[in-house]
């Protein structure tokens, strides 16, 4: 499977660094991107690199957009010619899959995806949606490149939410999720330090917390307000702090924080998807 990325930053170095640790050998992955670093970086990793798009593109089974939004129409125009019949795979932010179809000609088989930041470490998520004409050899194909960088999670429609209404319900989850953790953090550093530790203290105490707190979250079969009462003795510690975040609606607050994300995708597609 030859693999062409229109793009090289993170999180497309993400998925090809999976997919060489996984066995796919270098000169079956084109990179296009304008910037020399990138492009220098990439090739010394024996990968074949280009600074602009070309017919290069013609030999590849997938093409992966692994740009900005904004640039994604452009970049549509100038791939066209030489897209053919490749499958074309997206993780842009707010880029409807109609809209992929339509700058590329009618391209007909077209995938949607949400990675997130995570993916850079190997532990990311990606959520998936695939236009009718993307059978279970491309959705093979998807996977292969996909979980070289994380775990993936294939969505379709449902309760009257269409396939790209879905992506942006997961770009408010977990594509932005990452920052609402890193918020988390840094305000329980911040009330750390407040305390007295020093910043190395105050990051060691948080970071295996909020890394233990998930990781038994993932394992255990109890629902996280389970846990979450495990930990609360009624007039204790813990009731205090919670019963502090519930007068502030921390709660109320995030849900209305990720209902923002997803709005803002679903806005991001009806600005940039324009004829």
């Amino acid at each position: 499977m030859k693999i062409g990325f229109i793009g090289g930053g993170n999180m497309a170095t993400a998925l090809i660094g999976g997919l060489l640790k996984s066995g796919t050998a270098p000169a079956d992955i084109h990179v296009v991107d304008r910037a020399d670093a990138t492009l220098a970086q990439h090739a010394a990793a024996g990968l074949a690199t280009c600074a602009r798009i070309d017919a290069a593109l013609a030999g590849c089974d997938v093409v992966v957009f692994a740009i900005k939004p904004q640039h994604f129409r452009e970049a549509a125009a100038d791939a066209a010619p030489h897209v053919g019949q490749a499958l074309v795979v997206s993780i842009a932010a707010g880029i409807r899959m109609v809209d992929v179809a339509r700058w590329l000609g009618g391209h007909a088989r077209v995938v949607r995806t949400m990675p997130n930041t995570p993916a850079l470490i190997g532990e990311g998520i990606t959520g998936v949606v695939a236009s009718p004409d993307v059978g279970a050899e491309d959705r093979a194909r998807v996977d292969r490149i996909l979980r070289a960088a994380g775990k993936v999670v294939w969505l379709a429609p449902q309760g009257g939410l269409s396939a790209d209404d879905r992506i942006d319900a997961v770009t408010g989850i977990s594509g932005s999720g990452p920052a609402y953790v890193f918020a988390f953090i840094e305000a329980l550093e911040d009330a750390a330090r407040q305390m007295g530790f020093d910043a190395a203290d105050a990051h060691a105490l948080v970071m295996q917390t909020v890394r233990g707190a998930a990781e038994l979250a993932a394992r255990s079969p109890e629902t996280p307000g389970v846990l979450r009462e495990r930990v609360t003795s009624p007039g204790g510690t813990t009731a205090a702090a919670l019963a502090s975040f519930r007068d502030d609606d921390l709660h109320g607050a995030i849900v209305r924080g990720a209902l923002a994300a997803a709005a803002r995708a679903k806005a991001l597609a009806d600005e940039l998807g324009g004829a």
